[in-house]
C-alpha cells in the first residue's frame, strides 16, 4: 500500500469520526426542547409541536427537511423507554458506550481509554465501531466495511488491492414503520369487535414505506387521549394485512391514511376517510362528528308517546345542551340494540312538564319500560370526564334493563295466571276460513311437531294475544282486531307448511308464521320462543319491520 493510499485511508477515518462527534452531539432532550426528566406526555406535546412546525409539507425553509428528521430520530429514542435509558446511560439508545463514563477493560469490541484525576478518581471513556464482530455503529457500518469499502473484498482482505468506493454497506438504515402504541387491527378482529358493535374506532393505515409514521402516532394519541371512553384506536399495516386492507378498500400511499369507523341512524357502520389537516383540532372535530346518533331529538310535548308498548325498553336524557351531549351519542351506540334512545332540552326544573316527570334535578335520565312504566333513573347527573361518565351511566342502563325485563315477565306472568280465555284453537280445514281467511290482516300460526312444543306454543300465544298490539300506537284497537291466532299440527299437515316453504321445515320442532291471507304473504320466525320475543316479533309484523314473501302456491291448503 503506497502512501497515497494511506493518506486516502486517514482522511476518511478522519472525517468519519467528525461525523460521529457531531451526531453525539445531537442530544434529543435538546432537539425536542425538554427537561431530562420530563415525562412521555410532555415528549409528546413537544414532539407535535415541533413536527407541525418543521413538517416538509408545511415548512419550505432550507435546512426544514433536516431539522424534522432530527425532531423524528429525538422523538424515537426519548418515546421508547428501553431506548431512553440506553441513551441516558451510555449515551447510544442501543446500549452502545460512546464518549460516556463506562468501565474498565475489554467489552465486546469496545476500546477503552482512562482520563486523568488522580488515584481513585479515574474516569474512562469509551469509543465504539461497534459491540463485537459484525456489530454496526450508530452510522450503519463496521470496521470491516470501511476496509472493505476502500481497498475491495471483505476482511480476510483488508489490504488486498485499491478497489475504490464500489464496496456496498453491511446494513442500511430502516425508517420506523411500525406502530408501537396502538392496537393492530386484523380481519378477525374488525369483524369481532369492530363493525358494528356500537363503539367508534380510529384507523391508522400504513405500510412500511410509508412517511410520517410517528407524527401521525403522535396526533392520533392526543386527540384519542381527549376522547377517551369515547374513541377507541387501532392501526393497520397494510403490507401484513394485504387482502384485508383490498377487503376495506384501504390504500395507504407515500403518507399513513386515517379512517372512523362510524355509524349511520340507520345502524349500519361503515369507514369514513379523513382527509383534512393532520391537526388535533381538526381531527378532534371529525371524530366527534361521527360518534353514534341513535338518539333521537325530541321535547317534552311528546311525552305520551313512551306510555305505550314498545319493542324496547325507552330512556331519555334531560338537559340544557342545545344538541345531543357526547356522553350520550356514545351510550347511544353501545346499547343501540337494547335500549331506545331520545334527548331533550330544557331550560330549568321549575318547567311543569319537568315536575311533571318527576325530575328535580338536571341532567337526568328518566327511563320506560317495555310497557311504558316509567322510572327516574337518575338525577343531578354529574360528569369528570368521558370514560368514568360512560362507565357509571352505562352501571344505570344496565341495572334499567334488567328491571325491565323483570317487569316484562312478571307481567307475562300475572296474564298467563289470570286469564280465563279459551285456549288458542287447531287450525283445521273446517275453521280455516274464519281464523286465516280472507278478512283476517295477518294470522299468527304457532306449527309444532310434539305434544311439548305445543304446550309451549299455546302458553306463549295465550299470552301474547291478549296483549294491545295494534298497527299503530294509540288507535284503541285490541290485538284480535289486527290479528288472529291458531296452533297447526305440523306432522298432520305437511302439505300446508310446504306451501311456504318446498322442504316444509322439517327440521323445526316449533315455529312461527305470520301468515296475510288477502295477499298471500308470510314471514317466519323460528327464534328463541319465550313471551318477550314472540310479542317483539308480532310487533315488528304489525309495524311493518319485517320483510314478507310470497307462498309459492296460490292458497295453502289443509286436510
Amino acid at each position: 500500500m503506497n502512501r497515497f493510499h494511506i493518506w486516502v485511508f486517514l482522511c476518511f477515518i478522519s472525517t468519519m469520526l467528525l461525523l460521529f462527534l457531531e451526531a453525539k452531539t445531537l442530544d434529543p432532550y435538546k432537539v425536542l426542547g425538554v427537561d431530562k426528566n420530563a415525562s412521555q406526555r410532555e415528549i409528546q406535546k413537544a414532539f407535535h409541536k415541533l413536527s407541525l412546525q418543521y413538517h416538509p409539507d408545511k415548512n419550505k425553509n432550507k435546512g426544514a427537511q433536516e431539522k424534522f428528521s432530527q425532531i423524528n430520530n429525538a422523538y424515537e429514542i426519548l418515546s421508547d423507554e428501553q431506548k431512553r435509558k440506553n441513551y441516558d446511560m451510555f449515551g447510544d439508545e442501543k446500549g452502545n458506550p460512546g464518549f460516556e463514563a463506562g468501565h474498565h477493560g475489554y467489552q465486546g469490541g469496545n476500546t477503552y481509554f482512562t482520563g486523568g484525576g488522580g488515584q481513585g478518581g479515574s474516569k474512562s471513556f469509551s469509543f465504539s465501531f461497534g459491540g463485537g464482530p459484525g456489530g454496526s455503529n450508530s452510522f450503519g457500518f463496521g470496521l470491516d466495511d470501511i476496509f472493505s469499502n476502500f481497498f475491495g473484498g471483505g476482511g480476510e482482505n483488508r489490504f488486498g488491492g485499491f478497489g475504490g468506493f464500489g464496496g456496498s454497506s453491511s446494513s442500511q438504515s430502516k425508517s420506523k414503520s411500525s406502530t408501537k402504541t396502538f392496537r393492530a387491527i386484523n380481519s378477525n378482529i374488525y369483524h369481532k369487535e369492530i363493525a358494528d358493535r356500537g363503539m367508534t374506532w380510529l384507523l391508522l393505515c400504513y405500510t412500511h414505506s410509508s412517511k410520517g409514521v410517528q407524527y401521525f402516532e403522535s396526533t392520533v394519541e392526543e386527540v384519542t387521549t381527549s376522547l377517551q371512553g369515547a374513541l377507541k384506536v387501532g392501526s393497520i399495516n397494510c403490507e401484513k394485512e394485504a387482502s384485508f386492507c383490498k377487503e376495506l378498500g384501504v390504500y395507504p400511499g407515500r403518507s399513513p391514511r386515517l379512517f372512523v369507523y362510524s355509524y349511520k341512524e340507520t345502524g349500519k357502520g361503515s369507514l369514513a376517510v379523513y382527509d383534512g389537516n393532520l391537526a388535533v383540532k381538526d381531527l378532534k372535530a371529525f371524530c366527534q362528528a361521527n360518534l353514534p346518533r341513535f338518539s333521537k331529538r325530541t321535547d317534552l310535548n311528546s311525552l305520551d308517546q313512551f306510555s305505550s308498548t314498545a319493542k324496547l325498553p325507552r330512556v331519555m336524557l334531560l338537559s340544557t345542551k342545545k344538541s345531543t351531549p357526547v356522553i350520550w351519542r356514545v351510550l347511544s351506540g353501545l346499547y343501540h340494540k337494547r335500549l331506545t334512545f331520545s334527548d331533550a332540552e330544557v331550560h330549568d326544573v321549575s318547567d311543569p312538564k319537568v315536575k311533571k316527570l318527576g325530575v328535580d334535578a338536571l341532567p337526568a335520565i328518566v327511563g320506560w319500560t317495555h310497557n311504558g312504566k316509567k322510572h327516574i333513573l337518575k338525577t343531578g347527573i354529574s360528569v369528570k370526564d368521558i370514560k368514568s361518565a360512560v362507565s357509571d351511566l352505562s352501571n344505570v342502563l344496565d341495572n334499567f334493563e334488567k328491571t325491565s325485563k323483570k317487569e316484562a315477565s312478571n307481567q307475562a306472568k300475572k296474564e298467563q295466571t289470570d286469564s280465563d280465555d279459551e285456549p288458542i284453537q287447531l287450525l283445521s280445514h273446517s275453521n280455516f276460513e274464519v281464523l286465516c281467511g280472507q278478512k283476517t290482516p295477518v294470522c299468527i300460526i304457532g306449527a309444532f311437531r310434539s305434544s311439548k312444543a305445543r304446550e309451549k306454543l299455546d302458553s306463549i300465544l295465550s299470552v301474547v294475544s291478549k296483549k294491545s298490539l295494534s298497527r299503530r300506537p294509540n288507535l284503541g284497537a285490541s290485538s284480535r282486531d289486527s290479528i288472529s291466532y291458531a296452533l297447526l299440527d305440523a306432522a298432520k299437515q305437511q302439505s300446508f307448511l310446504n306451501a311456504f316453504n318446498k322442504k316444509g321445515y322439517k327440521s323445526s320442532e316449533k315455529l312461527l308464521i305470520a301468515y296475510k291471507p288477502k295477499r298471500r304473504k308470510y314471514t317466519v320466525f323460528r327464534g328463541e320462543m319465550t313471551i318477550e320475543e314472540v310479542e317483539s316479533f308480532i310487533s315488528s309484523v304489525l309495524s311493518g319491520d319485517i320483510e314478507f314473501r310470497e307462498t309459492h302456491e296460490k292458497k295453502p291448503v289443509l286436510k
